[in-house]
């Protein structure tokens, strides 16, 4: 243990001293040899023993990252390293390297100012490396290059030092390509361009433990030559004792890459919209300790003792236990439980952790990966204009009923750690669905439970979410109990745009006092007496109470209430929630005995009212569409184009951005299933792309009997629609 307490209080020290914190992030194309890479320093820093690091990394899948228990997948790496008779305390942040899941990669790049980009010598930068480099630069974050896999290249190729230069020169070529066309517009970045001479290139491999930089052959004379000698000669523990990789990796982090106190000052203008002239702003650029404390979140992990562990960059203030902080988008406080750092990748608790850190903190209950954290009220981080609603959903069910209960227990925290996934579970038929953004987005969900959680699961085809929406006013519309006795009277028109907007965002709800919501409402464009009349608000549905003197309305007015409410859960068409209706109750007969108007009377009679005047108001059916971004060689421009027109989308813009095209426009996501395999083949795998959801769009009327029809074939509702239903 004793090695451990040094190495922790080393860190500690460290902690205080920004200008020897560097904090890195690892990205690549999948299958370059990040996690290997990763081992080779943790062991390196004497972290991790020596004979555990790169063991049985023959193939460095996912699978066997799980076999050997390193999470890096998810896990923050510290470690410190001796540079110039200087200690430095390095954290890293290990990105995944699928493209869809950008968000998780510009969440990391957040929390770091360096970037070391890893390229495979053999494979060559490749469309991922593209990508990340591209996430790396939009955030201010500085690149530097690693060559993996240079042994291939000699045992497996049977390159000379000639073959072997030219080959790696056009690697560096590339990268350097990329990442000129990348930042000739920033006005905030000199040349950012890596080189061998200037020490940001860096030659090896992960595997065999070995590697070399200018720098490093100056220090240990070792030069290619050498090198191929002993690797033809099977000589690779030689190789790697007289030039070991993680010496050259960690002085290239320590000489190259920003401290905070530098990087802040670039990255905060980038990747926070607040205002530059607040005080907490220039508490950030300073990284000053004893200011407002200021954590952007970039993941959510379990530990099974602490808890819910929300890791991030701390860009001002110190954090403690026992601070009351707020976390951006909930109401309220929460307390801080614990904090600490990463050791290798263990959590080790502290009493504080100072700006321009990573921290590990827990009691943080409302955060979600993406939050910001902070002493004040401030904007936060990483804007997330829109709400984003799920638009596609999958049923799935445990292969074994005796998973069930860890099944349910794995999907509340699949929603927890991913913000934008939604579960809905019914206990009944043990079926749950799980809404997403994107088939993709789904995919990789259920693969994670397999395989993390081993529970077989089967999943269901990928369902779309529609709405049903009125796009009429109507008159009156009776609607009359089962026993005859009890009549409501209700009209119904379409809501603004603006005043559904408002009620998704939740700055009109009946939470609020009624004062607040009158004048949200007012303010979006409702008229003074509507507002004042509004009796309940559900989803982005309002209800008006315009009787007048009505006996015993008071007392039946819950079950008004929720007949209104069950009728808009399921609409009229094909049983698809109804979104921005404004009902009116304009009169209501009521049987005097409250035995004559229970439930069982009530309810149907406000339902059938809904649906009635639902009818009359011509309700259509929504279907959600998504914006999409494709990121694009000149040459593959008409492909990715064509991809987006022949889903019944359009192209709104298409524009140069850097050396690339980029393709904006909008398609249906009922379209846009089976979208990535296409676009790949369509342009050689050479875009990358983002689909965001933009809401939803009434769908084309002859669309719509057939896609009703549909849904209610799967529903097993009776086809036929109800009556009145001609307007198509």
């Amino acid at each position: 243990m004793g090695r451990r307490k040094k190495i922790v209080q080393e860190c500690e020290k460290l902690m205080d001293k920004p200008e020897q914190i560097r904090n890195i992030a690892i990205a690549a194309h999948v299958d370059h040899g990040k996690t290997t890479l990763t081992d080779n320093l943790l062991a390196g820093a004497g972290m991790i023993g020596q004979e555990s690091a790169g063991q049985q990394l023959a193939m460095d899948t996912e699978e066997d990252e799980q076999e050997r228990g390193i999470t890096i997948d998810a896990a923050n790496v510290s470690m410190t390293h001796e540079y110039e008779g200087n200690n430095h305390l390095i954290n890293l942040i290990d990105t995944p390297g699928h493209v869809d899941f950008g968000g998780d990669v510009t969440r990391a790049m957040r929390a770091v100012d360096g970037a070391l980009v890893v390229v495979d010598a053999v494979e060559g930068a490749m469309p991922q490396t593209e990508t990340v480099l591209r996430q790396a630069l939009r955030e201010g974050v500085k690149p530097a290059l690693f060559i993996n896999k240079v042994d291939r290249l000699i045992s497996e190729l049977q390159e000379g030092p000639e073959e072997m230069q030219q080959r790696l020169t056009k690697v560096i070529r590339d990268v350097n390509e990329l990442i000129r066309g990348m930042t000739e517009e920033m006005d905030d970045v000199d040349d950012w361009t890596v080189s061998v001479e200037g020490g940001t290139v860096g030659f090896g491999s992960a595997l065999y433990k070995w590697g070399v930089s200018m720098p490093s052959m100056q220090r240990t004379g070792m030069d290619f030559g050498d090198i191929i000698d002993l690797e033809r000669a099977d000589k690779r523990q030689e190789l790697h004792e007289r030039t070991p990789l993680s010496d050259v990796v960690l002085d290239m982090v320590c000489e190259h890459f920003p401290d905070p106190i530098d990087a802040q000052p670039r990255r905060i203008p980038r990747v926070w919209r607040g205002d530059d002239t607040s005080d907490v702003a220039e508490q950030m650029r300073l990284v000053d300790d004893d200011g407002e404390v200021v954590l952007m979140v970039t993941d959510i992990g379990v530990d099974p003792h602490a808890g819910e562990i929300a890791a991030g960059r701390v860009f001002s203030g110190t954090i403690e236990k026992g601070q009351e902080l707020y976390v951006s988008g909930t109401v309220g406080k929460n307390r801080v439980q614990s904090v600490g750092i990463y050791m290798g990748g263990e959590r080790e608790e502290v009493e504080h952790v100072p700006a321009g850190n990573i921290a590990a903190v827990t009691g943080l209950k409302d955060a979600i990966a993406g939050s910001t954290v902070s002493s004040i009220e401030m904007t936060p981080f990483e804007s997330i204009e829109h709400i984003s609603e799920p638009v596609i959903t999958k049923s799935v069910e445990a292969k074994n009923m005796d998973d069930l209960p860890k099944l349910i227990e794995t999907l509340r925290q699949v929603s927890k750690e991913d913000p934008t996934i939604r579960i809905e579970i019914n206990e009944d038929t043990g079926e749950h669905l799980i809404s997403g953004q994107g088939e993709l987005h789904l995919e990789v969900i259920t693969q994670r439970i397999e395989r993390n959680q081993g529970i077989p699961v089967t999943t269901g085809e990928p369902i779309v979410v529609y709405r049903e929406a009125p796009t009429q006013a109507t008159p009156e519309v009776e609607g009359i109990s089962p026993n005859r006795h009890n009549r409501f009277y209700v009209s119904l028109e379409p809501l603004d745009q603006d005043i559904i907007d408002v009620l998704k965002k939740g700055e009109a709800t009946m939470d609020m006092p009624e004062l607040e919501r009158r004048e949200a409402l007012q303010e979006a464009g409702m008229d003074k007496e509507t507002s004042q009349n509004v009796e309940h608000i559900f989803k982005s549905n309002i209800f008006i109470d315009d009787t007048k003197g009505v006996q015993q309305l008071n007392e039946t007015m819950e079950l008004v209430l929720e007949g209104w409410e069950e009728a808009l859960e399921d609409g009229p068409l094909a049983a698809e929630p109804v979104e921005g209706a404004l009902i009116r109750l304009h009169d209501a007969r009521l049987h005097e005995d409250a035995i004559h108007r229970g439930p069982a009377q009530v309810i149907p009679a406000v339902r059938n009212a809904v649906h009635r005047a639902l009818i009359h108001a011509e309700v259509r059916l929504l279907e959600p569409i998504q914006n999409v971004r494709i990121d694009v060689p000149n040459e593959h421009m008409g492909a990715a184009s064509g991809e987006i027109q022949g889903r019944r989308g359009r192209v709104d813009d298409m524009y140069q951005e850097g050396d690339l095209m980029v393709v904006e426009g909008i398609a249906p996501v009922d379209e846009m299933i089976g979208f990535s395999s296409d676009i790949r083949s369509a342009t050689e795998g050479r875009a990358s792309w983002n689909t965001e959801n933009a809401g939803f769009r009434v769908l084309a009327d002859n669309l719509q009997p057939e896609i009703i029809e549909e849904i209610r074939e799967r529903k097993g509702m009776k086809l036929e629609l109800p009556e009145g239903v001609d307007y198509f």
